[in-house]
Parts: C-alpha cells; sequence; structure tokens
C-alpha cells in the first residue's frame, strides 16, 4: 500500500469517527517547490499535522492559519504561496485575498509557487430528539433524510418508536460538549418535559426549542426559573418550536421544526459561526 493510499484510509478513519480536521491538498505547482501536486495532509483543530506531508516552511504557516480558519467557519480555502516579487508583479500583499485565493509569502531558497486547497472536514450536524412523540418521531425521520446525525434520547421504554437513529440515550442525559453542531428538540408530549428541557438547557448546543404551546412553555421556564436554571439559559428556549407556517399534523410541524434548525444553521455559516459545522 503507498503513502497515498493510507493517507486516504485515515482521512477516511477520521471521518467516520467524527473527528474535525482539515484536509489540505496542493493542487498546484509552478517552478522548483518541495511538495508536488497532489501531495496531502491531515491538520488538526490544535494545529498539527497528524498524517502527511506538503512541503516544508515555506508553506506550512500560511497552511496552518487557513486550516484553522477554516476549521473556525466551516469554508474551504484556497492558498497561493508566491515568492516576494511575483507577489509585487500581482499587485498583492502577504495576507491579502482576492476572488477567493489567499495570498502568502514563500521565502525558501526555492522561490517556487504552490496552490493549497484547505477543506475542513467535519462531523454532520446533530438533531438531539428528546421523546419519543409523533413530532420527535416525524422529526427523526426528517432529520435523517436531509442529512442530520439523529440521537435520540428517551427511556428505554419508548426507544422502540425509532426505527432508525444514529445513536441512542436512555433517559435525557445529553453529552456536555460533543465536535459539531447540535440542535435539540424536546417533544415529549407531557411525559418528561421537565427533566428533558432541563438537560437541554444545561448544555451548550446551537438551538433548543419545545414542541408545546407557549403558555405550557412559559409556565415550564417559570418552574426551572425557581429551580436555578440561569435566566440567559431559559432564553435560548424557542418556544413553540418551528417556523410559522401554520402547521397542524406532526409531518407538518416537524417541517417547521426542520426548516428553523436550517434556517438557524445556514444564518451561523454566513457569520461564520459555530453551527457552520
Amino acid at each position: 500500500m503507498n503513502r497515498s493510499t493510507d493517507i486516504l484510509d485515515i482521512i477516511a478513519t477520521r471521518k467516520s469517527a467524527g473527528e474535525p480536521f482539515a484536509l489540505a491538498t496542493v493542487v498546484r505547482t509552478v517552478a522548483a517547490t518541495a511538495a508536488k501536486a497532489g501531495a496531502k495532509a491531515v491538520i488538526l483543530p490544535d494545529g498539527t499535522i497528524s498524517e502527511g506531508w506538503i512541503g516544508g516552511g515555506c508553506a506550512r504557516a500560511a497552511v496552518l492559519k487557513a486550516a484553522k480558519d477554516a476549521l473556525g467557519d466551516g469554508r474551504a480555502r484556497l492558498v497561493s504561496v508566491q515568492p516576494p516579487d511575483l507577489l509585487a508583479d500581482h499587485g498583492v500583499k502577504p495576507g491579502e485575498e482576492h476572488e477567493g485565493v489567499r495570498f502568502a509569502k514563500n521565502m525558501c531558497p526555492s522561490q517556487g509557487t504552490m496552490d493549497i486547497f484547505i477543506e475542513p472536514v467535519l462531523p454532520r450536524p446533530q438533531v438531539v430528539i428528546c421523546g419519543s412523540s409523533p413530532v420527535a418521531i416525524a422529526v427523526a425521520d426528517l432529520a435523517r433524510r436531509t442529512g442530520f446525525a439523529v440521537t435520540v434520547c428517551a427511556p428505554a421504554a419508548e426507544q422502540a418508536a425509532f426505527a432508525e437513529a444514529d445513536r441512542r440515550i436512555e433517559g435525557y442525559a445529553l453529552p456536555v460538549a460533543e465536535p459539531g453542531a447540535r440542535f435539540v428538540v424536546v417533544s415529549t408530549q407531557g411525559r418528561g418535559d421537565e427533566a428533558a428541557l432541563a438537560a437541554a438547557l444545561a448544555v451548550d448546543v446551537d438551538y433548543v426549542a419545545f414542541v408545546g404551546s407557549r403558555k405550557k412553555a412559559e409556565a415550564l421556564k417559570a418552574t426551572l426559573a425557581d429551580k436555578g436554571v440561569a435566566a440567559e439559559r431559559l432564553a435560548k428556549l424557542k418556544a413553540p418550536a418551528g417556523l410559522d407556517l401554520g402547521a397542524i399534523t406532526p409531518d407538518e410541524i416537524a417541517i417547521s421544526i426542520l426548516a428553523e434548525i436550517v434556517a438557524v444553521r445556514r444564518s451561523a455559516v454566513s457569520r461564520g459561526g459555530a453551527a457552520a459545522r
């Protein structure tokens, strides 16, 4: 097995494990450069190159900076490392971006040019569903079909209501921190509303919504406030859940909720925020 196959296997393994990383690929070289077109490297969120090689110090700093930015906002980048005289000929300075290309200076003796494509590889965004109501089941089905990973949180006796899920958690104990964006939907239909909401509001997520009336949500928020849940946490709760589409049936309500999740996620992407993941 050659080195190219090795790194492709490593990329596949990291991706399937849901580990965030950036993939740097040399797409073009001009004149003498240490790395050639097709060279790849896996860059971790802490800035270390775990596998592969794309040349020495000539491009390293610019590539690591671009990788960090890409992992932060979920956007790919093209970095062009050029000698100072060539940058001057093009009328650009190191660090500037023009037409989607970020320019960097090559101070190595080779004085070659390298273009490196930086692609963030992030975990699938996750929809976490608390409860097993008809709306919860419809949200799980629709979320899977729209590319989200689905985590079902419900008592053991209710888990069978969901035919498929990427992960199942018995009860409502959500992991405190996970890579990737998380969107939580609480739809217990009165069977554990308070416990599920308390768990959802205790962790940092990109969206948390309650399926129920505004009056019921306000009563639950008041109860949770009396039990010490911080006001800033309670302010993050979206209730009723979903966009106002006039939805009535469980499937229609699920569509309104997924539409709202997509809107929140894409809005964060346009701002370069966490939900870009």
